[in-house]
């Protein structure tokens, strides 16, 4: 039951939300939703308190038949693998809720949404069938469009159907990968059991597990596969980019190894040099396409690509090294990404602006931002791999796992890495360092002493949750063993499967 409350909490919130009598104020719906998630983060918190790390299977598991007919059953369970992205799923919405502000607009709605995602993120990440696991994968597609289009920027309607265009897609293929399989197997159970070669032959294995990463590529998202995400979270506000970049992105990632190389494992090891080529090929075009940015939101929205990128090479190696390290990676990206995104939205409330042609000086400490600032600081490191920091226990698990099996894409992604460090260094160089301020100098001087501006002190709504974003990477970094003994058993476990004659294991 412990697990139908991750679902049945933020459902219920939703009916909540929208049955609520009378025409309550904004503040009023917020806090509301702050409650539910507080309560959504407890369930969390017990389901991990009742977690066994040292067993590799499915724990605290739910089966019950709903339509038996066509294969669809209600079956949830959790381990390893998906308890970490559970509670980050539960964290980061509760930061989103918080952190909103100065909503006018439909506020009711608002806040519904951001209830049903979470909730659909929860039964993606806890279903064991695939019917069920598609049905809530498509179920956070609408509200997080809604999202976008209704609370987004300027051109918000533009990104809005380009996100919807791309995942629609994306589930359209995932949803031809389980009824094809179902077709090529000739059963109806989509329960979520690895298939066997002589159950399916090698070349539907191949067009199934194409379908499936593609499909999952999409919502990582990879190269060529990402042109939406910039511009989403260009136009999506500071909330939904901290849900987008730092939960919804894990959905791919989740999907790739669950249901791409635990389903179909010969035809993995088959396409694992390829993956770890595309791998390779999307750290290095994310890091690249980040430093041409000059708009900070963009930036940092092309570093995901990158970032996002270590997850697919991890799972290419399919070392118990390397998995983890995949783990690692999104709880890490997940934490560091909506810390970012946090900062940046900080940055354009108080200056009106993200251009790094434009922005100087935010670290100044009387005028400026400097608590924002410090802690831009330690995010950039973070992400750009400092040790002691999240992003480098990630990446050196990855690198390490991966390193004997493809040295290669490997030392590509290592390149990546290190031009994390190069677009990060320009923007903090860019916007926080030099003479405040947000507007471009004239070069006439008598002009350009008028630029010098107070920004307003950020509340303390937004400063709190940046600072405890930031102390989960410290803590992540600094004590790896919290993370690492939760997930290693299934990590290796999920290794082992994919062992198999020809494979890369």
């Amino acid at each position: 039951m412990l697990l139908s409350l991750l679902l049945l909490i933020p459902f219920l919130g939703t009916l909540a939300l929208l049955l609520w009598p009378g025409n309550p104020n904004p503040s009023r719906l917020r806090l509301i939703t702050i409650a539910i998630l507080v309560l959504q983060l407890g369930a969390s918190l017990a389901v991990a308190w009742a977690f066994d790390p040292a067993q590799a299977g499915m724990q605290l598991q739910e089966h019950h038949a709903w339509v038996p007919g066509i294969g669809l059953d209600y079956a949830l369970g959790i381990d390893g693998l998906s308890l970490p992205l559970v509670l980050i799923n539960s964290a980061l919405t509760l930061v989103s809720a918080v952190i909103t502000r100065d909503l006018d607009k439909r506020p009711r709605i608002y806040f519904a949404m951001l209830l049903l995602i979470t909730g659909a993120v929860n039964g993606a990440f806890l279903a064991e069938n695939l019917l069920l696991f598609f049905l809530f994968y498509e179920l956070e597609l609408i509200p997080l469009w809604l999202l976008v289009s209704v609370w987004g920027g300027v051109n918000r309607a533009y990104a809005a159907t380009k996100f919807l265009i791309f995942t629609a897609v994306s589930g359209m293929l995932i949803l031809g990968a389980f009824l094809g399989l179902a077709l090529l197997t000739g059963s109806v159970d989509f329960s979520l059991t690895p298939v066997l070669s002589e159950r399916l032959a090698m070349g539907g294995q191949l067009w199934l597990l194409g379908a499936l990463l593609i499909g999952f590529g999409i919502k990582i998202p990879l190269v060529p596969l990402h042109n939406w995400l910039p511009d989403t979270h260009t136009q999506a506000s500071t909330p939904v980019s901290v849900l987008l970049a730092g939960v919804l992105l894990k959905l791919g990632t989740y999907g790739m190894l669950r249901f791409g190389l635990q389903l179909f494992p010969e035809a993995w090891a088959k396409l694992a040099p390829a993956l770890a080529i595309w791998a390779a090929i999307s750290v290095l075009y994310g890091s690249l396409a980040a430093i041409a940015q000059t708009d900070m939101k963009r930036m940092v929205a092309y570093s995901s690509v990158g970032h996002m990128g270590y997850v697919l090479l991890a799972a290419a190696a399919d070392t118990p090294v390397s998995l983890l390290g995949a783990v690692f990676q999104m709880v890490s990206h997940g934490l560091i990404s909506a810390l970012l995104f946090l900062l940046v939205g900080i940055v354009y409330r108080k200056t009106g602006t993200r251009d790094l042609e434009v922005l100087r000086g935010l670290l100044n400490p009387e005028k400026g931002l400097p608590v924002t600032g410090t802690l831009m600081i330690v995010a950039v490191m973070a992400s750009a791999g400092l040790p002691g920091m999240a992003g480098f226990i990630s990446e050196f698990l990855v690198f390490r796992g991966s390193i004997n099996v493809f040295p290669l894409a490997t030392l590509l992604s290592m390149v990546g890495s290190g031009l994390t460090a190069v677009y990060f260094l320009l923007l903090v160089n860019r916007a926080f360092f030099g003479r405040l301020a947000i507007t471009p100098p004239s070069g006439d001087a008598v002009e350009d002493a008028r630029l010098d501006v107070r920004l307003a002190p950020v509340a303390p709504r937004e400063t709190v949750p940046a600072i405890a974003l930031a102390a989960g990477v410290l803590v992540v970094g600094l004590v790896p063993s919290s993370l690492g003994r939760i997930s290693e058993v299934a990590t290796t476990a999920l290794a082992a499967i994919t062992a198999l004659p020809g494979g890369v294991s």
